[in-house]
């Protein structure tokens, strides 16, 4: 048996792009990245950041492509590939290509209404939307945590209505 499945939880590096196949397959790019804080022999502290280019296919990339932006924070799930190039200075490098099965919107949401007007969504604990292509079709679980914080009760923070979810 084999068994190949990666989970990163990042920013965005920059907009997703979206493009068709030539059957008609959505497919969306986006750039990812995780960064590490660790100390170096000096005793300093260094930031290591590692990019990974992810690649979401059908409807789940036009979802990607429509909530995501550059600075969102996403949570990635899927096939890892590392994919070996020469660069413009002819030396060998790798990237880390990633075919995702699963993504969830996570952080911070803000989106402009018709009427001009900002909305601002909040969540700390849950993601805001998530997709899958391991279950097409099942209905996602809304968050309803009531659970009250210093910043007031999580239903005050989320306020998604059934028809604002994107599946």
């Amino acid at each position: 048996m084999s068994f190949n499945k990666i989970t990163i939880v990042g920013y965005l590096g920059r907009d997703p792009e979206l493009r068709y196949t030539p059957q008609g397959t959505a497919l969306c790019k986006m750039s990812i990245a995780t960064t590490d804080k660790r100390k170096n022999v000096a005793g300093e502290t260094e930031e290591h950041t590692t990019w990974f280019r992810v690649t979401a296919w059908g409807r789940q990339a036009e979802l990607a492509n429509e909530y995501l932006a550059k600075g969102r924070q996403v949570y990635i799930e899927g096939r890892l590939r590392l994919e070996e190039y020469t660069d413009r200075e002819g030396e060998k490098r790798f990237s880390a290509e990633v075919s995702a099965t699963e993504i969830q919107f996570l952080g911070h949401r803000t989106e402009v209404t018709n009427a001009g007007a900002s909305e601002d969504h909040t969540n700390t604990d849950q993601p805001v939307a998530a997709m899958s292509n391991a279950a097409p079709g099942a209905t996602p679980n809304t968050p309803k945590k009531t659970s009250k914080g210093k910043r007031g009760s999580q239903e005050e923070l989320v306020s998604i209505e059934e028809d604002e979810i994107p599946f």
